[in-house]
């Protein structure tokens, strides 16, 4: 069996629901970008990933468009220009969002103005009204 990836203390990631795929990088590079498939599509299936139910909603919901419905997220890597580095580089990208999931947020209690910052509040809408309507002036008419 392999070993559990950690995510945050407590939380880990079953690597057996990482799936890698190569595929040839777009853009620039030459030859090489025809021949050698350095292109990285790291798939990870949440459902088999032994993360605890409220992480992997936050997971789906912090990885927006990557997400699919089935509860896969799709990572793609083509920055570097060797498999190895772009495996690298999805895989910490998918770790750091893991990890950003694992951060439960917290609750907005909600709060009211004080009536002393209502007071200035209006003291100061109505100045500057004051300051509008004597600034219209008189019209010159020719």
């Amino acid at each position: 069996m392999a070993a559990l990836i950690p995510v945050a203390p407590g939380v880990d990631l079953d690597p057996r629901c990482i799936d890698v795929r190569f595929v040839r990088a777009s853009g620039p590079g030459g030859q090489n970008v025809n021949k050698v498939s350095t292109a990285v599509e790291l798939a990870c299936d949440l459902t088999r990933s032994g993360l605890p139910p409220e992480v992997r909603q936050r997971a789906i919901a912090l990885a927006g468009s990557r997400a699919t419905l089935d509860e896969r997220i799709l990572i793609s890597a083509q920055r570097h220009r060797t498999q190895q580095m772009n495996r690298d580089d999805a895989m910490a990208r998918l770790l750091e969002l893991l990890a950003r999931a694992c951060v439960r947020p917290k609750r907005r209690v909600a709060t009211r103005p004080t009536a002393g910052s209502r007071e200035r509040r209006l003291s100061e809408k109505k100045a500057q009204g004051t300051i509008k309507r004597n600034r219209a002036g008189g019209r010159l008419d020719d």
